[in-house]
């Protein structure tokens, strides 16, 4: 099916740069699988964005589990992302568990509320961002377990992490919130000031404690990155950009409700560095 797999090639290359370019350093045999997967992750991640309201979002992702569960077997072969996916799925022994919790996540997504703990936001990015980065592994490895482990979930939780502080404009403009309600109460930090556009001294507080747990998880993912076969690194790519990402988040002249990107090239030189000289001098 080389019209749905290169559908899901320009969908990655056009909404998910990061992870694009990392699959160039991966087999040129598995980089096809790899955009297949990382564009089901895309078509998941967007669904609040393409549904606007949250039960035909639920619908959406309804959708979604039937065709992995072959409910949909006519639909999905006419949907290029999920034709893809699904061929990749049964060709790389993916566990569809997997791929259906990342659903299951994902639903959280359309609605408002925070999280209540720290804790819940951690799972909610081992059951999406992890386990991305663990499909990505097991595609590289011919669809035998890579054996990442805790690597993969502590990587997957900074990758999240990071992202959802960089994508905080975006969601306080929509008043939806990432930040767990314990953090947020812990510093006082109102959910309305930020939604008014009001970074207050509590949210600088609350933001930087996130920060701190997206580095305490890097920190663990470098201390076990030698224990991960090597072919797995296209999969861990993406995370060599975390740390440069919390650090322009830690700057004085840093404003978290003001769009704060790395310039494309200089994301782009940091993968290549990482995938040369290795992720443990990358992360």
């Amino acid at each position: 099916m080389p019209d749905a797999f290169e559908h899901c090639e320009r969908l990655v290359r056009d909404h998910d740069k990061d992870r694009f370019l990392a699959a160039l350093f991966a087999p040129a045999k598995h980089r096809r699988a790899l955009h297949a997967l990382y564009a089901f992750n895309l078509e998941i991640a967007r669904t609040r964005e393409l549904a606007r309201e949250p039960m035909p979002g639920e619908l959406r992702l309804q959708w979604w589990r039937e065709a992995l569960g072959g409910e949909r077997a006519a639909d999905a072969q006419a949907h290029p992302v999920a034709a893809a996916v699904c061929d990749v799925t049964v060709r790389y022994r993916l566990p569809p568990p997997m791929l259906v919790d990342l659903i299951d996540a994902r639903a959280f997504d359309l609605y408002d509320e925070p999280t209540a703990r720290l804790n819940d936001l951690e799972l909610y990015a081992v059951r999406t961002s992890s386990a991305v980065i663990e499909l990505g592994a097991r595609i590289l490895a011919d669809g035998r377990d890579p054996g990442l482990g805790d690597l993969a979930g502590h990587a997957g939780i900074a990758y999240a992490m990071a992202g959802l502080l960089r994508a905080l404009p975006i969601h306080a403009a929509r008043r939806q919130l990432y930040v767990p309600a314990e953090t947020m109460a812990r510093y006082g930090a109102r959910a309305e000031d930020l939604f008014a556009g009001q970074t207050t001294t509590e949210w600088r507080a609350a933001l930087a404690e996130l920060r701190l747990r997206a580095r305490h998880h890097l920190d663990a993912a470098r201390r076990l990155i030698g224990d991960a076969p090597a072919l797995s690194a296209p999969a861990l790519l993406p995370v060599a950009l975390v740390r440069p990402m919390l650090d322009r988040m830690e700057r004085r002249s840093y404003r978290p409700l003001e769009p704060s990107e790395l310039p494309q090239w200089r994301r782009q030189w940091i993968l290549w560095r990482a995938a040369r000289s290795g992720l443990r001098k990358a992360f």
